[in-house]
C-alpha cells in the first residue's frame, strides 16, 4: 500500500489510463460495449435526494443523448421528485435497503450515480462494479479505513474491466483550478513549503434535524431510518463534516503537492451543536496534515452559525503563493481569464466523453485516498493522538461498514459522540479494538 501511494498522482492517472484503454480495445459485451458504441447513455441513480438529484440534472445538461431510466432509494419519498421530472415508470423505481441491487441488474443501465449517504457508499461501489456499471460517486466514498479499502480495490477492478469511474471532486474538472495546478506543477510558485484550506460556514440542516428528531422520539421512525434520515449527523453514514464537505478542500491540497501526508495530528470537538437531534458529529476541526519533507499544512472546517465564513485552499513556495484556482501572486504572478464553466456539470462532461471514446477515467484510488486523509484527520480529533497514514492504513481495526443483514426496522442506537482523552481509536492499544463501530 505505501509503495503503491509513493507514486505521483500524475503517474497514477496515466499508468491507469493506460490500462483501461488497453482493456477497452480488447473488446467488451453488454452494457459496456453499448455505452461505448451507441449515442445513448441509459443512467440509474441509486440515492435520489439533494445531492443524487442534482447529479441526475447535472448529468443530463452535460452531453448529448444521456436519459435517467432507473432509480433506486431507501425511502420512496425520496425518489418521487426525480421520478416525476424524468418520467421513470414503476418497473424502475426500487426502495429499501437493497434497491441499489435491484438497480444494478438492469442490463438496459449503463452508467450509475452514487449518492445514497457515504457509508453505504464502498459496498454500492463494489456492487456497480461487478456489475459492469460506469460509475460517477459523490465524495466522500467511505468513512473508515476498512471503506477505504475496499473502494481502492474495486477501483482497481474497474481498471481491469475498462470501466470509467469519475468522483464528485468537481474542482478537478473546474478550468480555472486546472489551469492554477498545471502552472503550481511546472514551478510558477517554486516549492511548496506550506499550505492552509478551510470550509468554515454557518449552521446546516437545523430545520430538517428538529423534524427528523421529532419523528424518532414520537415513535414514527425506527433508530436506523432515523440515523438514515438524519445522515448528516450520524457519523457511521457522514464521516463527519470534515469528511462529509471539506475533503473537496484536502483533496486540492493533495493535488498541489502531487502527494499524501505522511502522518497527521488533530483537534475538535462538539460545543455548538450539543442537541441530541444533531447525532454525533463535531461542529468544528483543526488538523495539521504532514507532507513529506515536513511540510505543514493547516486545514479547518466548521459549521457554527454566526462565524466568519471561508471555504479556500492557499499553498506558498518559495517563489509565491496561490489560491489554487486562478490567482499566482509572487515572482510569476498570472490571473485565470478563460472560461469557467458550471464544473458540476464538466465532471458529467468529461466522464460520458471517456466512455464514448474508449478511454475511461478511473478517478476511484485517488478520491479514496483523499477521503482517507479526511478520516484520519477525524480520528486524530476524536482521539488527540497523531500518527502516520502508514499505521492507520495496516493497523487501525475502525470498521463502519453497516452490516450485511441491516433492517430499516432495527434498534440500533446511535453511539455517543467521542470525548478526546477518553475515545480510543481502534488499534492504538490492544484494549481499544473495536470499541467504536457506529
Amino acid at each position: 500500500m505505501d509503495q503503491k501511494q509513493k507514486l505521483t498522482r500524475r503517474e497514477l492517472l496515466k499508468s491507469s489510463a493506460f490500462a483501461a484503454g488497453t482493456l477497452a480495445l480488447a473488446g467488451a459485451t453488454g452494457p459496456l460495449a453499448e455505452a461505448r458504441g451507441s449515442n445513448t447513455i441509459r443512467v440509474g441513480v441509486i440515492g435520489c435526494g439533494g445531492r443524487g438529484s442534482g447529479a441526475a440534472r447535472n448529468c443530463v445538461e452535460s452531453s448529448q443523448g444521456v436519459q435517467i431510466v432507473a432509480l433506486a432509494d431507501v425511502f420512496a419519498d425520496r425518489l418521487n421528485g426525480l421520478k416525476n421530472e424524468f418520467k421513470i415508470p414503476d418497473s424502475h423505481c426500487f426502495t429499501g435497503l437493497n434497491a441499489y441491487k435491484e438497480l444494478l441488474a438492469l442490463d438496459d443501465v449503463n452508467l450509475v450515480i452514487l449518492a445514497a449517504p457515504p457509508g453505504f457508499r464502498p459496498v454500492q461501489y463494489a456492487a456497480a462494479i461487478a456489475a459492469g456499471k460506469n460509475v460517477f460517486m459523490e465524495k466522500p466514498v467511505a468513512v473508515c479505513p476498512a471503506g477505504i479499502k475496499m473502494v481502492i480495490e474495486s477501483s482497481r477492478r474497474a481498471g481491469q474491466k475498462g470501466l470509467a469511474v469519475v468522483a464528485g471532486t468537481q474542482r478537478r474538472h473546474e478550468p480555472k483550478y486546472v489551469e492554477t495546478m498545471k502552472r503550481i506543477h511546472d514551478g510558477a510558485i517554486g516549492e511548496i513549503v506550506s499550505a492552509q484550506c478551510y470550509w468554515n460556514m454557518g449552521s446546516l440542516w437545523v430545520d430538517r434535524a428538529k423534524t427528523n428528531w421529532d419523528n424518532y422520539k414520537s415513535g414514527k421512525w425506527s433508530d436506523v431510518e432515523w440515523q438514515i434520515r438524519n445522515w448528516l449527523f450520524t457519523g457511521w453514514l457522514s464521516g463527519d463534516h470534515i469528511c462529509e464537505q471539506h475533503v473537496h478542500n484536502i483533496d486540492v491540497i493533495n493535488w498541489a503537492f502531487n502527494d499524501l501526508p505522511e502522518q497527521v495530528h488533530g483537534v475538535g470537538g462538539r460545543q455548538y451543536r450539543t442537541e441530541p437531534q444533531y447525532g454525533n458529529i463535531f461542529d468544528h476541526f483543526g488538523v495539521e496534515f504532514f507532507y513529506p519533507n515536513d511540510v505543514r499544512t493547516i486545514s479547518t472546517c466548521r459549521q457554527i452559525e454566526g462565524t466568519t465564513g471561508n471555504v479556500s485552499e492557499r499553498v506558498a513556495g518559495t517563489k509565491g503563493t496561490s489560491d489554487c484556482c486562478g490567482i499566482i501572486q509572487g515572482e510569476n504572478p498570472w490571473r485565470y481569464d478563460g472560461p469557467n464553466p458550471n464544473p458540476y456539470v464538466v465532471e458529467h462532461t468529461d466522464l460520458i466523453r471517456s466512455i464514448r471514446t474508449g478511454e475511461p477515467l478511473n478517478e476511484g484510488q485517488r478520491i479514496a485516498e483523499s477521503t482517507l486523509c479526511a478520516i484520519m484527520g477525524r480520528e486524530s480529533a476524536y482521539s488527540r493522538q497523531q500518527f502516520k497514514r502508514s499505521w492507520f492504513m495496516s493497523r487501525c481495526t475502525l470498521n463502519l461498514l453497516p452490516p450485511n443483514d441491516l433492517k430499516l426496522s432495527d434498534s440500533r442506537p446511535l453511539e455517543p459522540f467521542a470525548i478526546p482523552g477518553q475515545y480510543k481509536l481502534p488499534g492504538l492499544a490492544p484494549e481499544s479494538r473495536g470499541r467504536r463501530r457506529g
